[in-house]
């Protein structure tokens, strides 16, 4: 750094001066850009540059790969067993809508903290959340779920307007 200068400064002088020199020389790259050796290069011959014979010989090569992979069996080795989907009963909470139904499942009571309140609700979507439950129940599950979180808020305000 020079005397009376800033770094920044000092910085500029110095490409400045760079630029300068490299005005004056000729420019010479100091890499060397990699890719594809010849040697990796197919040789082609007269023949192979005829489009035509070029098609010919490409779809040629590959049906020749083609001939070498083996072909799946269409035809069935004896009994073919197809299962059905088995259908899983519905669970019996799946069924209770009624918001007193849900509300005595919770058990929310005004001896609830905020961290019980926040663990039931962790319980209840364990059990009923609708990511949780077969395709044909989940309009069910985001109902309960949805009343769940009502009950529980409304229980988590009272908690709030009690403690101030």
């Amino acid at each position: 750094m020079l005397v009376g200068q800033s770094l920044f400064q000092s910085v500029l002088t110095r490409l400045d001066e760079e630029g300068k020199q490299d005005e004056d020389e000729t420019y010479q790259p100091a890499f060397r850009q990699a890719g594809l050796k010849t040697a990796f290069v197919a040789a082609t011959t007269e023949a192979d540059t005829d489009s035509e014979a070029t098609g010919h010989a490409a779809r040629d090569a590959y049906l020749d790969l083609l001939a070498d992979i083996p072909e799946p069996e269409t035809e069935p080795r004896g009994e073919q067993v197809t299962e059905q989907p088995v259908e899983e009963p519905t669970p019996p909470h799946l069924l209770r809508l009624a918001e007193a139904e849900i509300a005595e499942e919770l058990a929310v009571s005004e001896t609830d903290t905020a961290e019980t309140l926040a663990e039931k609700r962790r319980r209840f979507a364990k059990d009923n959340h609708p990511d949780r439950v077969p395709e044909a129940l989940r309009d069910n599950a985001t109902l309960r779920m949805k009343t769940a979180n009502l009950l529980i808020d409304r229980a988590m305000k009272d908690l709030y307007w009690r403690s101030s």
